[in-house]
């Protein structure tokens, strides 16, 4: 334990005089494949081989029972002549914008406040990330309850909620899904924007101070620029969760009214489970994977996120 200790200081005591001198950092030790190997197993077989049986079974007819016949691009073919199919896609774009236009700035605002040290800080924010904790179908079931046309809370005020069915126009429909998922992600987001926020300089708010720049100006001018790589990471997980929602719509609106809520997740599990057509379905699903994969390589490089490097690679 004491070598150990010892060469590492001396390690790091080197880096630090060549980092000084302006000369490449060389020693730093960087851990070798076998550290990754484990993560890598487990990725290759619980998300690459799923992916690639994916691939395989969306050029198929398959209804579960059997063995899959071989279907051409039958099943690609019927994806984009299928109007559903399409409305389904455009509603999970709608549902993935109107999700990050409302949680960015929510989880912006609170992360820099819960970054602070205001008074009973610590204790506010604890509760508010009490959502975070539930799944994701207990919250569903738990909104079902309260928005109840019924029995819940739309039922006792008409006055706010009209007719109380929420879940019977398309655009009331859209706002419940819309407002759950905040309600449950924006503490995730919080605390990106929490912990990112901490680790911006003082010394820049300080020199702000000194020019006479108020808390408005230092929010823009220093915390939201510091603040720029952990906007694109937040976005883009709230994109692919935006993009493959699905426990949501099945709980509060299973698709309706008609198909007004029917986003391709929830789509892709009709044509598995409802219609035994996986070969369809997962032809949906691929089709899922690269439009995320797509608009989150997209947003990366337009935002220059590839281009970030870290000061402490391989330390």
């Amino acid at each position: 334990m004491t070598t150990f200790t010892a060469s590492a200081v001396d390690s790091g005591k080197q880096t630090r005089r060549q980092r000084r001198a302006g000369r490449p950092v060389t020693g730093v030790g960087r851990p070798g494949f076998a550290w990754a190997a484990p993560a890598a197993v487990f990725f290759g077989l619980f998300a690459l081989v799923p992916l690639l049986l994916v691939v395989v079974l969306s050029f198929t007819r398959w209804n579960g029972l059997g063995s899959p016949e071989f279907a051409g691009l039958e099943n690609w073919t019927k994806l984009f002549d299928d109007p559903v199919m399409v409305k389904s896609l455009w509603l999970s774009l709608l549902l993935t914008v109107l999700g990050v236009a409302v949680q960015t700035p929510i989880s912006i605002l609170l992360g820099v406040w819960a970054a602070g040290r205001q008074r009973n800080r610590a204790v506010l924010s604890a509760i508010y990330f009490v959502p975070l904790l539930l799944s994701v179908t207990a919250v569903s079931v738990l909104w079902r309850a309260v928005l109840d046309p019924n029995f819940g809370v739309p039922s006792q005020a008409k006055w706010l909620f009209g007719d109380g069915n929420l879940f019977g126009a398309q655009t009331s429909a859209l706002g419940v899904l819309v407002f759950v998922s905040t309600w449950q992600f924006t503490p995730l987001h919080t605390l990106l924007y929490q912990g990112a926020a901490r680790a911006v300089p003082q010394v820049l708010y300080q020199a702000a101070q000194i020019d006479g720049a108020g808390r408005v100006r230092q929010f823009f001018h220093i915390t939201l620029p510091q603040l720029r790589n952990t906007i694109v990471t937040s976005t883009i997980l709230m994109v692919v969760g935006g993009l493959t929602t699905f426990d949501t719509v099945l709980i509060l609106t299973q698709g309706g009214p008609g198909t007004d809520t029917t986003n391709s997740a929830y789509y892709m599990y009709q044509k598995a489970f409802k219609s035994f057509d996986f070969g369809m379905a997962s032809a949906i699903a691929l089709l899922l994977v690269l439009v995320a994969s797509l608009v989150s390589l997209v947003m990366v490089r337009l935002s220059g996120y590839d281009k970030m490097r870290s000061t402490m690679e391989g330390v």
